[in-house]
């Protein structure tokens, strides 16, 4: 445990499904950690100050916050919380409520990805999960982006653009009177049967009631199922799978030069674990960068909390705490005095 005069950085990862929080030392040791439901205002507006409040108190639990020298707010859509008047001093209130008073800082959750995956100031982030977009870095700071256009417009290969993909391949199944294994399980997922109906069409119809019913983005809760059909060997699944790559790497090669060597972190649900998506992606990667070092990022609390570190003046190497922050490893020198 840290002496109790000891200096503390804090980071958040506010998303719109969970909210994290990550409470270092400066050396680099997590001292607390909270949680709590959706952050994201964004998603949830105003309401959003409590998750973050939530998360706040969970995480300095046992510590006096006086203590925290600096903090790091990771979000998507960063921008409402510096522009909503409202939201921002809900935020404000929830910070101070907490008993913080240093400063805090709001930036994107791809510099938060980035972060928790290298300490390279110069670099790319491709992030697929329910949407997919990759952001070039330059002094840790975005300097050209590529997708991240929503599910009407974009996302190309996202969760969610795998997730319409398979139910399109379902229909036209069932337009042909066989849906075939793949168009069975999201049948199964969607309306709670595999059995095509005596007439085709109100198989169709029930597949088309169950998606329109629900918020188009729900659509991406599909793409575990398409990943799991891969990897049991499913052709049609494994078919998407390569398109999804390959428009994921397309989207990568936008905004960087094919001679670069700068890392590029794999983040988002579907490329940061062992997924079949992940491996084609790495895979494609690897033959179109060939001297880029292709980091998984790990917690994006511990990522902000890092870069609230980096910002500190009394702190003169944080690249060499990096993994000791975002992988709890021990190979790191302590900060300067």
């Amino acid at each position: 445990m840290p002496l109790p005069d000891a200096a503390l950085v804090l980071g958040l990862d506010l998303g719109g499904t969970a909210t994290r929080a990550a409470l270092f030392t400066l050396a680099g040791e997590r001292v607390g950690a909270g949680r709590a439901l959706g952050g994201n205002p964004t998603s949830h507006g105003v309401a959003a100050a409590a998750q973050f409040a939530a998360a706040l108190r969970a995480a300095l639990a046992g510590h006096d916050p006086r203590r925290v020298r600096a903090g790091v707010l990771g979000m998507a859509g960063a921008a409402r919380l510096t522009s909503d008047p409202a939201v921002r001093a809900a935020f404000d209130q929830a910070w101070s409520a907490a008993g913080l008073r240093c400063p805090w800082q709001v930036c994107s959750d791809a510099v938060v990805a980035y972060a928790a995956g290298t300490a390279a100031p110069d670099g790319t982030v491709l992030i697929a999960g329910t949407g997919a977009i990759a952001v070039g870095l330059r002094a840790m700071t975005p300097t050209r982006i590529a997708d991240g256009h929503g599910w009407l417009l974009g996302d190309t290969g996202s969760g969610f653009w795998l997730g319409r993909e398979v139910v399109r391949h379902t229909l036209a199944g069932l337009d042909a009177g066989e849906p075939g294994p793949l168009g069975r399980r999201v049948m199964r997922e969607l309306i709670g049967t595999a059995e095509v109906a005596a007439d085709p069409r109100r198989s169709v119809e029930a597949v088309i009631q169950a998606v329109t019913q629900a918020p188009p983005v729900a659509l991406a809760r599909l793409a575990p199922l398409v990943c799991a059909a891969a990897t049991a060997g499913d052709t049609g699944a494994r078919a998407l799978l390569a398109e999804a790559a390959a428009a994921l790497v397309a989207t990568v090669a936008r905004i960087r030069d094919e001679r670069e060597t700068t890392p590029l972190v794999l983040a988002g649900g579907l490329l940061s674990g062992a997924t079949p998506l992940a491996a084609l992606v790495r895979a494609a990667v690897a033959t179109r960068w060939p001297g880029a070092p292709v980091p998984v990022p790990g917690d994006g609390a511990a990522g902000a909390a890092w870069l609230a570190l980096r910002g500190l003046p009394q702190v003169q190497a944080p690249e060499l705490l990096h993994r000791r922050f975002v992988c709890g490893a021990d190979d790191a020198l302590p900060p300067a005095a």
